[in-house]
């Protein structure tokens, strides 16, 4: 079996590599002893069936399979080991089979896949995970055969984005999920909805399709709801107001998907009423309509606990469904659970599988420019240093560079273009006011802005028509004057061969002239043409090396191909865990990565709630940010949904998720927490633990000083002063912050530990006052006797005193 892997180049076409064959040798000695029988056997089984067959014929019965109006008793005939009958939401499979249930608005159905590629004997635990990748076409052949005369009904995706995953193979442990293997562009996948049926079926199934008609209400529903997903998905003018609008009407004449996009306008209170009630209410309806989206909703429902008693395992039910569906929210949600081992076993495997399939949706989206621009801001870290640069571009200063711009500033000019062009830092995405500063700019030759111009005309867009001869002629000019992003440019079209001639060497020229600046997209297809020996001899470990550097640069595709490579072990050692990582990375940067910012928007709105509820929604997905600020506004009391107690836990809940990301800030508050017994029993141990790793790991300066404390005092480990010391002085190397509270600190510790010396040393003296203790004579009533003591001496001077007077 060959196994492929794909690449990305910077228009996600795909570079197909054979990495590699797997084969098993079935040979076996052959055993002679068994083959008189064999035949002897074989000559009696043809008699009895001639017999039989002459019975049938003399009897009139007919001799084929009798005709069922009713498919799904003629699958359960053919299969009925498991029967229609017996379908059930919460079932997920067994360790030798997995049901896939799907459907529309009036049924489900299961289909019983083939057992695990992992049960073969002849695989090595070592290549059972990249098997599970693609599994060979015969294993799709034995999926249609088992599903004959099953009627075939897809789901109702309801996704947010166009693209939607189809034609499924899964393995034994329903957390596989592979794509069929395509070896070449003309080789398409098999059609489940003509796989392997008889013809009659196929043909009448053709028939039934050919005479269904819409109904005008059905027609007018879709109209509505296309007019919706226009404007909710343009890039350039977004109207999400109108598009709730076209989704609301849509909605009420029964449009499954406009019903995905109400049902969460509900759940985030976004261009709708705030309503978790009625968001569950549509969610319930459309998971038995079999919609993705829907199961997605009631899986997040049930793992957050809102309207509903959370429960891990419908969770896991839930989105197992939504993920077979081909719903990449509801993947990326399994591949995290996975990943962390969160309501389910630990398995890399498993979330390689996940991830790698959203991952592979959001990097055929990405364009030259490498992908939209992420901000990913914390809460705490904003208000704890408020002047900080946060990634967000004050209104004041873009108004500033405004300003300049219009009085012909060019450095204004480039950076308001390149603001406009890529979005980011609360700047929306606008091409025209792109290229009205671009071209200001290029009139005063400016070499960035000519480069800029070129990828607008390479690329096109609404604004510029795309362009080959005149991208190329603003590359030319930005690479004659030593511009990385113009040189790119450049090797781009020669590689391509966009307005000239196919050309390597040149491609490979000019790629590496911007990569020696640093720039990431000439790292990346440098990468791209020693992995795929293009103009220079092949070899992986240059790839990686480009790779590697290109991903420091942030692109998006570069991630992408570094994790194929780690996935695979082409060039590098096979490591699942840092190919997880590596997908996880580009799955984040997914167009539903916008609502890190819309979160953050409503949070500084002041809208508490709603900016709690989004980022919850990501922190399900795995995004440790999102796992972080979700922790802090429970930490701080800021939301009411909860009690007091129950916001604890949730917080704690979410900081232990953002430590297990490697969050420095989550694992002190984790250490603060079991200490002050906030969501949980106080437990100095595990705090100290908590603290230990952060301060190990992560270098953090809070962290030292608790562990100094906490030697100091003897909490939860040995008290000794001088490891006390110890870490408040490492407390104040590592942050200028801690060196007033250290040295009050150390003043603190240097009195008592004084104190104490002193007393150590006066232990004799102390003795010598013991032996002068008047109780070791007199008793405990030696008062007394002082006082009687000292009234008879008094009285006696007294009397002394009179006598000397009358004499």
């Amino acid at each position: 079996m060959g196994q492929h892997t794909t690449w990305h180049n910077n228009n996600g076409a795909r570079l197909e590599n054979k990495i590699g064959h797997l084969r098993h040798d079935s040979s076996e000695p052959v055993q002679f002893k068994a083959v008189g029988i064999m035949k002897l056997s074989s000559l009696f089984l043809k008699c009895l069936l001639g017999i039989i067959y002459l019975t049938l014929i003399s009897a009139d019965v007919p001799l084929g399979p009798p005709v069922q109006d009713d498919l799904s008793d003629q699958t359960t005939k053919q299969n009925p080991s498991n029967p229609q009958g017996s379908s059930d939401g919460d079932t997920v499979g067994d360790s030798h089979s997995v049901t896939k249930e799907t459907g529309d608005d009036s049924a489900f159905y299961k289909e019983e896949q083939p057992a695990s590629i992992s049960d073969r004997s002849d695989v090595s635990p070592e290549d059972e995970y990249l098997l599970d990748e693609k599994l060979p076409k015969s294993t799709l052949a034995d999926l249609g055969s088992m599903q004959d005369a099953e009627p075939e009904e897809k789901f109702d995706n309801g996704d947010l984005q166009d693209n939607v995953f189809d034609n499924y193979d899964l393995d034994s442990n329903s957390d596989q999920i592979n794509e069929p293997e395509i070896d070449s562009p003309s080789e398409l996948p098999v059609n489940s909805d003509t796989m392997h049926k008889p013809d009659a079926i196929a043909t009448e199934e053709k028939t039934d399709t050919e005479e269904v008609k819409l109904s005008p209400q059905e027609q007018k529903a879709n109209e509505l709801y296309e007019q919706g997903e226009a404007l909710i998905n343009n890039t350039y003018h977004k109207n999400n107001k109108v598009a709730y609008g076209f989704f609301e009407i849509a909605a009420q004449l029964n449009h499954t998907k406009a019903l995905e996009h109400i049902g969460f306008c509900h759940f985030f209170g976004d261009h709708c009423s705030h309503n978790i009630t009625k968001a569950k209410e549509i969610f319930d309806d459309l998971s038995n309509r079999g919609s993705p989206r829907g199961q997605l909703g009631l899986g997040l429902l049930y793992s957050i606990g809102l309207t509903v008693n959370s429960s891990q395992a419908k969770t896991i039910v839930y989105m197992t469904f939504a993920a077979l569906g081909g719903d990449p929210l509801a993947q990326m949600a399994l591949g995290y659970r996975y990943w962390a081992g969160i309501g389910v076993e630990m398995k890399c495997e498993s979330a390689l599988t996940y991830y790698r399939k959203v991952a592979t949706l959001v990097s055929e989206s990405v364009s030259i420019s490498g992908g939209p621009v992420i901000q990913r801001i914390r809460l705490q870290e904003e208000v704890e240093n408020p002047h900080s640069n946060s990634g967000l571009l004050d209104d004041d200063l873009l108004q500033y560079y405004h300003f300049l711009a219009d009085k012909g500033d060019m450095q204004a000019q480039v950076v308001l273009g390149q603001l406009y062009y890529q979005g980011g830092r609360g700047v929306e995405i606008n091409h025209e006011r792109a290229l009205h500063y671009f071209l200001m700019a290029a009139e005063s030759g400016n070499a960035l802005a000519l480069a800029f111009l070129g990828k607008m005309y390479s690329e096109g867009s609404p604004m510029v028509k795309q362009n080959n001869h005149t991208a190329m002629t603003y590359f030319r000019k930005a690479a004659d004057k030593g511009n990385p992003v113009g040189q790119c440019g450049l090797g781009l079209m020669y590689l391509q061969g966009r307005g000239v001639e196919k050309d390597y060497g040149n491609a490979l020229k000019f790629f590496t002239l911007a990569a020696e600046q640093g720039w990431a997209e000439g790292q990346l297809q440098l990468g791209i043409m020693h992995f795929s020996g293009l103009g220079v001899r092949r070899d992986y470990k240059l790839a990686v090396k480009y790779f590697n550097l290109a991903s420091q640069g942030g692109h998006i595709l570069a991630f992408y191909n570094l994790a194929q490579m780690h996935a695979t072990g082409t060039g590098v050692l096979s490591n699942c865990h840092m190919a997880v990582e590596l997908f996880k990375n580009v799955a984040e940067r997914g167009r539903w990565s916008e609502m890190l910012m819309e979160a953050h928007s409503l949070y500084r709105e002041g809208n508490i709630d709603a900016a709690l509820i989004k980022y919850t929604f990501l922190a399900e997905l795995g995004y440790e940010v999102a796992q972080s600020n979700v922790a802090y506004i429970l930490d701080q009391g800021e939301s009411m949904m909860f009690i007091k107690q129950e916001t604890y836990q949730r917080a704690l809940l979410q900081w232990t998720r953002a430590a297990a990301q490697g969050s420095t800030i989550a694992r002190v508050k984790m250490g603060d927490y079991h200490y002050y017994g906030f969501g949980t029993s106080v437990d100095y141990e595990v705090a100290a633990n908590h603290y230990r790793v952060a301060s190990e790991q992560h270098h953090n300066a809070q962290a030292m000083f608790n562990l100094g404390y906490m030697h100091e005092k003897g909490l939860g480990m040995k008290q000794d002063v001088h490891l006390a010391k110890r870490f408040y002085d490492m407390a104040a190397e590592t942050s200028a912050d801690a060196q007033v509270p250290v040295a009050m600190a150390l003043f603190k510790l240097g009195l008592f530990y004084g104190f104490d010396v002193f007393s150590k040393e006066m232990e004799f003296y102390r003795d010598l006052i013991k032996k002068l203790d008047p109780r070791f004579y007199l008793g405990p009533d030696w008062d007394l006797y002082v006082i009687t003591f000292l009234a008879i001496l008094l009285g006696l001077v007294i009397l002394l005193q009179r006598h000397g007077q009358v004499a």
